[in-house]
């Protein structure tokens, strides 16, 4: 059967003459809302997991790790991504989880405590959280691209 659907190439995703449907068909931009997903879910896992272990060792070395930690993850994102939104995803999810943490409830108690390390992690966090997004869109924003292209 030389005139099947399978020779035309009409079946299996092709188009006829070997052509691949266009990519605009809602999967690249569905895999895009996930990694933003997964990446305000890792910033704020990252959070609360330094929110409970920023004191361990010595005073300020766990915080700064956590502090190191979500600057890292914040260029990675804007990297991985290529967009600027893909720095601040995470630490929008980081900030949110840590000043949650570090309000004080009814009854007067916090998790984030006012000590030197709870202090370093919590500004210190904030400060490299920041600086990975100005980074991430200094980088990968549209101006920051067409930069990189006139030089």
């Amino acid at each position: 059967m030389p005139n099947s659907p399978v020779d035309r190439g009409e079946v299996f995703g092709r188009q006829p003459g070997g052509g691949r449907p266009p990519s605009g068909d809602g999967r690249e931009a569905g895999l895009r809302v996930l990694t933003y997903l997964m990446l305000v879910l890792f910033g704020a896992v990252q959070g609360l997991a330094g929110a409970f272990f920023y004191g361990v060792g010595p005073a300020p070395a766990a915080a700064l790790l956590f502090d190191a930690a979500i600057l890292g993850t914040c260029l990675l994102g804007g990297w991985g991504l290529r967009r600027a939104s893909g720095g601040f995803v995470p630490a929008a999810g980081w900030l949110v989880v840590v000043f949650v943490l570090a309000s004080g409830t009814p009854g007067g108690s916090v998790v984030i405590t006012a000590s030197t390390a709870g202090e370093w992690f919590l500004f210190g966090g904030a400060a490299c959280a920041t600086a990975g997004v100005i980074a991430a869109f200094t980088l990968w924003s549209k101006a920051g691209l067409a930069r990189s292209r006139d030089r």
